[in-house]
């Protein structure tokens, strides 16, 4: 990569949920752009295969996973990434989950498994990888939230709060990191075909509102969201900080269509 304003050459990036979706491809994204990328989340054998893919663009990789339900597990992340690279300068939080169900129905312990995903797991991260940076002087957090955080979306209301107070976390957190040199932004992903998510969009007349709704009359391409990751994550962005970066195909800006 060239010394351009968007190169993360000697960077350490730790990416978490960053073996399936959009996380993977921002971890190899991430990796492309110069960074050493310690991909992680729960399964193991996944892990080792997006490391394997890390090392293979020569860049440095580990291959610990972690649970971002278990403060522990995030620990011992941090502390051996901070061993093996005596740094760490990004983290990406992109472990979530969704569940489609009547809110007036969801259980208490469906909504809590959601909300202790998406939001607390996002806040344990920053809280343990933002420490490090605070102290060190700078960092980039970028926190993956939704369009649901600012349009109501059907049925998944555990889903919607979360990634809603994930944007409000990402402002404040901002806010109180300003003076130390680490930036807080999050990206509003609209709708991505991803394992998580396909059942609900293919050839459903969910998908097809989708569609109609969005501009562009298509889905995302998970590899659109690595641009504005990198970007959040490189010297192109120092003065930005708190913001939440929609990439959507222009679904929240669409008001009538045709």
């Amino acid at each position: 990569m060239g010394h351009g304003l968007f190169d993360l050459s000697g960077k350490v990036a730790v990416v978490i949920g960053g073996t399936t979706g959009l996380g993977r491809e921002i971890a190899l994204g991430m990796a492309a752009a110069g960074a050493d990328v310690a991909p992680s989340s729960r399964r193991r054998e996944q892990v080792d295969e997006v490391a394997a893919e890390i090392e293979a663009e020569g860049r440095r990789s580990l291959r610990v996973p972690c649970d971002v339900l278990d403060r522990g597990s995030l620990e011992r992340l941090h502390d051996t990434v901070m061993k093996a690279f005596g740094k760490v300068d990004i983290l990406v939080n992109a472990a979530g989950i969704t569940q489609k169900v009547p809110t007036l129905e969801v259980s208490d312990a469906d909504w809590s498994r959601v909300i202790e995903t998406n939001l607390n797991g996002t806040m344990r991260a920053c809280q343990i990888f933002g420490a490090t940076m605070a102290k060190a002087g700078y960092g980039r957090i970028v926190n993956i939230a939704s369009i649901a955080a600012f349009q109501g979306l059907y049925r998944v209301a555990a889903y919607a709060a979360s990634k809603s107070a994930v944007a409000s976390l990402t402002k404040t957190l901002a806010i109180e990191l300003a003076e130390s040199g680490v930036n807080v932004n999050a990206i509003a992903p609209g709708v991505f075909p991803t394992p998580l998510n396909m059942a609900l969009i293919y050839g459903t007349p969910r998908g097809e509102e989708i569609l109609l709704r969005t501009p562009m009359h298509r889905f995302g391409n998970p590899r659109e969201v690595v641009g504005p990751a990198i970007f959040l994550a490189s010297e192109a962005a120092t003065f930005v900080t708190g913001e939440v970066i929609a990439v959507d195909g222009g679904f929240l800006a669409s008001g009538v269509n045709q």
